[in-house]
């Protein structure tokens, strides 16, 4: 009579393990050798659907004022990040920050309902360390992917402002990540028109005097800790509320 019980409780288990998110890849992790094209970057593909239909249930649940979109770092801050989160609480934010997602991902969303059947005041997006950390893309390659990105957020939401952000440093000063991230923040910064999108580049918040990451801010050299989130909340919060009004 116990066996089947057994059996229960290791299907049980085994299900529990194999939904567990994979692991955060790390700061300063090789570009897979898998090839890449430059059209990669701009055209939607879907990665992970059962996030995507949270998302869509997240508008169903009522006002959204202020969203998020962006990877992993995005995806983290309401967890690591609680209570500099809070603070955004009267402006009724989202966060649709997706583990893993490349430019194309964050497009094949927002063109199938995330940005659908809502008006938020203002969008805060950052994407694109994937780009350069999973893959062998050119920088240029990445940048392209996130005008796209702009252009349909503006083109689905014409009512709503933008604050675009530099793609956050990672690993060591001396990796060529690091380089590859400048010359993307190099190319987007000119979108920046000064009204409806709104460049910024916090990235030297998050460094040390010698340029490298702190591990008590980004102990893996890519993602915030609590103290990275705080920092990045006082880095933008000023930027937020004016273009909140």
């Amino acid at each position: 009579m116990k066996r089947p019980l057994l059996c229960t409780a290791l299907l049980l288990a085994a299900t529990t393990f194999a939904q567990q998110p994979a692991a955060s890849p790390s700061a300063g992790a090789k570009p897979s050798p898998l090839p890449r094209k430059e059209s990669d970057a701009v055209t939607p593909a879907v990665k992970n659907p059962e996030r995507h239909a949270e998302f869509l249930y997240r508008i169903k649940e009522g006002e959204i004022g202020l969203l998020f979109l962006g990877d992993s770092i995005t995806d983290g801050w309401p967890r690591k990040g609680e209570w500099s989160w809070l603070k955004f609480a009267p402006y009724h934010p989202a966060n649709f920050g997706i583990s893993g997602d490349r430019t194309e991902h964050v497009l094949w969303r927002i063109t199938n309902g995330e940005l659908d059947g809502i008006s938020p005041k203002l969008v805060v997006l950052m994407i694109g360390t994937n780009n350069i950390g999973q893959t062998s893309e050119k920088p240029e390659w990445a940048a392209a992917g996130i005008k796209k990105i702009v252009d349909t957020i503006h083109e689905k939401l014409p009512n709503t402002k933008l604050l675009l952000l530099a793609v956050f440093p990672r690993a060591t000063k001396e990796n060529p990540m690091r380089k590859a991230i400048d010359d993307i923040n190099q190319i987007i910064a000119k979108l920046d028109d000064g009204k409806t999108t709104r460049y910024l580049d916090i990235g030297k918040n998050f460094l040390d005097a010698n340029g490298e990451l702190p591990p008590d801010i980004m102990p893996d050299k890519l993602h915030p800790n609590a103290k990275g989130y705080d920092i990045w909340y006082d880095a933008i919060h000023a930027q937020v509320d004016e273009m909140m009004k």
